[in-house]
């Protein structure tokens, strides 16, 4: 049985939040919570509240009644690109550089059954 959570337009590059996600992938949900709540980086912050929101959306299924949470394991976890905010940066002899302010969309799947490797 699996449950899912999606963050969409959080305000963070897809390469730093990729860090953090490799990092909790595979993992048993008791475990991958301790490693986020510990973890430096920045990217971890979202990547926690959404994997508790995917633990709470497969506690609320009527099927998962028998588990605990700390069944669960993180089956899949990835972050693809949103769109881009396009602002520009004034430089030396009247020109412009373009700074891109990256979105990330980020999805976590858990499931009763740890992911094969």
């Amino acid at each position: 049985m699996e449950a899912k959570a999606v963050a969409r337009y959080v305000r963070m590059s897809p390469r730093k939040v990729r860090l953090v996600a490799d990092m909790v992938r595979g993992k048993s949900v008791g475990s991958a919570l301790n490693v986020l709540h510990f973890t430096q980086k920045r990217g971890a912050l979202p990547v926690e509240k959404l994997l508790r929101s995917a633990v709470a959306n497969m506690m609320n299924k009527e099927e998962a009644s028998k588990l605990e949470p700390e069944d669960l394991f993180v089956k899949t976890i990835f972050v693809d690109q949103g769109p881009m905010m396009k602002r520009f940066r004034p430089r030396a002899m009247g020109r412009a550089t373009m700074i891109r302010k990256r979105f990330s969309h980020i999805t976590i799947i858990v499931s009763d059954v740890p992911a094969k490797e």
